[in-house]
């Protein structure tokens, strides 16, 4: 589990660079899928778990992580064009 998050953030802070160094509404659509990509991961981790027996608060803080990953990154996104050049 602590494996998928690690590679999440990775991709998360690598997608955030990029993204900052463009600052355009390709590398904000970019992030965006990257947030949506992160989210359905922790979705398919969270059914595995549930698949498996793991507790029904277990599942649901891992469902919660990834959907409070991809909206920060949605939200830094969507800032993205709005920043000054």
């Amino acid at each position: 589990m602590k494996s998928i998050f690690k590679a999440a953030m990775v991709s998360s802070v690598a997608a955030m660079s990029l993204g900052l160094a463009a600052c355009d509404s390709a590398a904000e659509n970019q992030m965006e899928d990257e947030a949506t990509a992160i989210d359905e991961a922790a979705e398919a981790q969270a059914d595995n778990m549930e698949a498996a027996g793991a507790s029904e608060a277990a599942v649901e803080a891992v469902e919660e992580q990834g959907e409070e990953t991809k909206d920060a990154m949605e939200e830094q996104a969507d800032n993205m064009d709005a920043a000054p050049e």
